[in-house]
């Protein structure tokens, strides 16, 4: 069986036959994994601004899985976090969840579960970090991008904006066209997709 998304797939774990074992597991699903035997290793060795899936033992010397966990959360990273552990307890799992992990397991774990989680992960990943970069793009529209995108978006004509906001049609017009190009939107119908970032900007 296949992956069903690429993407990487990173293994914090201080255990030498752990990381062999799910090395060796994942890679009959199709995940090449990159491992790191410490926190502060992985949190050095890769870019934690782009997508992925790392599976985090709970207790290693140095940062621990949650420590790890939570410099991921403060950093804003779109990593979805999978705890893997020996040492885990209901109360753990929960602190897991509360902070945003994505899923927790007790060693040992089934490939077949493992692999789904990891493939539902990544998709779970990617959608987080195209949610962070679309926010990115409303912060680069002028105030009055802005007051024209949301005046779009509640179904305003040209003609319509250029009343309401005392200015010409032609200007309306410039302002679109520039809002259209910074939010890379080719037509109407996916300057409407982005309309929940509107929200999320007020």
């Amino acid at each position: 069986m296949q992956a069903l998304i690429g993407g990487p797939v990173y293994l914090v774990d201080d255990d030498e036959a752990i990381v062999d074992s799910i090395t060796f597991l994942m890679d009959g699903f199709g995940y090449k994994i990159k491992s790191f035997n410490s926190g502060n290793d992985f949190l050095a060795g890769i870019d934690l601004s782009q997508p992925g899936c790392v599976i985090l033992d709970a207790r290693m010397p140095g940062l621990s899985g949650p420590q790890v966990q939570q410099l991921l959360s403060e950093a804003n990273s779109p990593l979805s976090v999978i705890f893997l552990t020996g040492h885990g307890d209901v109360p753990m799992a929960v602190d897991a969840f509360k902070n945003g992990a994505f899923d927790f397991f007790q060693k040992p774990v089934q490939g077949q579960v493992l692999s789904q989680s990891i493939s539902k992960g990544l998709q779970n990943s990617v959608n987080k970090y195209n949610r962070f970069t679309e926010q990115q793009l409303i912060t680069r529209l002028s105030e009055r991008e802005l007051q024209i995108f949301k005046l779009i978006v509640a179904g305003n004509t040209n003609k319509q904006m250029s009343s309401s906001l005392c200015v010409a049609i032609r200007t309306i017009e410039v302002h679109r066209s520039k809002l259209m190009d910074k939010l890379g939107a080719a037509n109407v119908a996916e300057l409407l997709k982005l309309a929940p970032l509107i929200e999320l900007e007020d």
